[in-house]
């Protein structure tokens, strides 16, 4: 009998076959999971920089892993950050333009197991969005692997995941997507070794708009904005440094 099915298959027309051989074909994954370096040649040497600190450094009691938005911490953060989050033992491995598959990357080739970090602050996906690489649910898939390889090399550690912070001026399509992603997000906080932590709200006014004194491109963050996200942050952060393991 299967063998006479096979052949009425193959008698039948292409355009009959292909929806057969189409649910038959292995699912292909979206570009937000499979890991890739940069190539960029302008980013190649702070990729290497933050590759090299997570290598190096001896330990770090607090892991900040993220893009642009992250890597500015070291500038117009850095004056928050020397305050607030250099006295945490806090340490930066943010690469601008980064998106969920990089990130991946990175950890796959510098681990943090090594630093046994109490404490690991995740912000991560704006650029899927922002570059046309990957949808919402894509985007999502993305920072929901990174999450998973972070509790894989560092299952003590208290993960922070960061809402995907709002973009543009005013409201926009993307705003949509972005609180799309954050609402399944949510759900990922379990109450203890995982914490989904709501700071985007933050930087949105009444009216929806985002002030210029707070994202001055609507996207990147002044100093005011830093100071806005280490206010949310560090009570969080000196929980988990006090917890014992």
């Amino acid at each position: 009998m299967h063998t006479l099915v096979l052949l009425a298959l193959a008698l039948l027309s292409p355009s009959a076959v292909h929806p057969l051989a189409q649910a038959a074909a292995p699912t292909q994954q979206p570009s937000s999971v499979v890991p890739v370096p940069r190539t960029d040649e302008g980013i190649l040497p702070r990729q290497e920089e933050c590759l090299k600190r997570a290598r190096e450094t001896a330990s770090a009691k607090v892991v900040f892993v993220g893009d642009s938005i992250t890597q500015g911490w070291e500038g117009a953060g850095a004056r928050v950050w020397k305050e607030a989050l250099e006295p945490l033992g806090a340490l930066d491995l943010g690469v601008s333009g980064d998106r969920t598959e990089h990130v991946l990357w990175r950890l796959g080739q510098a681990p943090l197991t090594r630093l046994q970090p109490k404490a690991i602050v995740l912000l991560i996906g704006t650029n899927n969005l922002g570059h046309g690489s990957s949808d919402a649910a894509q985007t999502l898939l993305g920072i929901q692997r990174v999450v998973a390889v972070l509790r894989e090399q560092c299952p003590a550690a208290r993960l922070l995941v960061l809402d995907v912070f709002p973009r543009g001026e005013r409201f926009n399509a993307m705003r949509g997507d972005i609180a799309q992603i954050n609402q399944v997000l949510a759900g990922m906080d379990d109450g203890k070794l995982v914490r989904c932590l709501r700071v985007g709200d933050r930087f949105v006014e009444e009216d929806g708009s985002i002030r210029k004194e707070i994202m001055p491109d609507f996207l990147h963050l002044s100093e005011t904005g830093y100071r806005m996200w280490a206010d949310a942050l560090v009570p969080h952060l000196r929980e988990a440094l006090a917890e014992k393991h």
